[in-house]
C-alpha cells in the first residue's frame, strides 16, 4: 500500500474513534511528531506500530491496510 494512502487511513480511523494525535501518541508510547509524520506520509509505519494502531483503534489489520 502506498504510504500516503496508509497515512490517510490512520488519520481517518483515529478521528473516527474521537482521538487527538496527542492522545493516541501518548497511548502508543510514541511522540506526537512521530505520529504526525506517519499521518502525513512522511514516515513509514513499521509493522509493530501498525499492530499497536490496530489494537488501540480496535480495527483489523486488513481494515487499516485496505
Amino acid at each position: 500500500m502506498e504510504n500516503n494512502q496508509l497515512a490517510k487511513r490512520i488519520r481517518a480511523f483515529r478521528k473516527l474513534k474521537g482521538l487527538t494525535q496527542t492522545e493516541l501518541a501518548s497511548e502508543l508510547g510514541i511522540s506526537i511528531s512521530v505520529l504526525g509524520a506517519v499521518e502525513r506520509g512522511n514516515r513509514k509505519a513499521d509493522p509493530e506500530l501498525i499492530h499497536q494502531l490496530c489494537e488501540r483503534l480496535n480495527i483489523d489489520k486488513k481494515e487499516l491496510l485496505g
